[in-house]
């Protein structure tokens, strides 16, 4: 899924490609998620709209971020 359903909200269809992707093993534990400015890119969204994603991925608990380097999944 590369696109998102402009019908609908971006966020929470790019939060749900997102977990799929780690619990598929796309992303596996340790790796780099891409990042906001990427993932922006590749659904055709703000960056916002992209960084509103990856947070609610945090939120799940997968990821963990650092500061200057990236977002990790756990």
């Amino acid at each position: 899924m590369s696109e998102v359903d402009r019908t609908r909200a971006a966020w929470p269809q790019i939060r749900d490609e997102l977990l799929r992707r780690i619990r598929e093993g796309e992303y596996p534990s340790g790796s780099k998620v891409p990042s906001v400015i990427a993932i922006a890119a590749e659904f055709g969204v703000a960056n916002s709209t992209a960084q509103r994603a990856m947070e609610a991925v945090r939120a799940e608990g997968l990821t963990r971020s650092e500061k200057g380097i990236g977002t990790f999944v756990l």
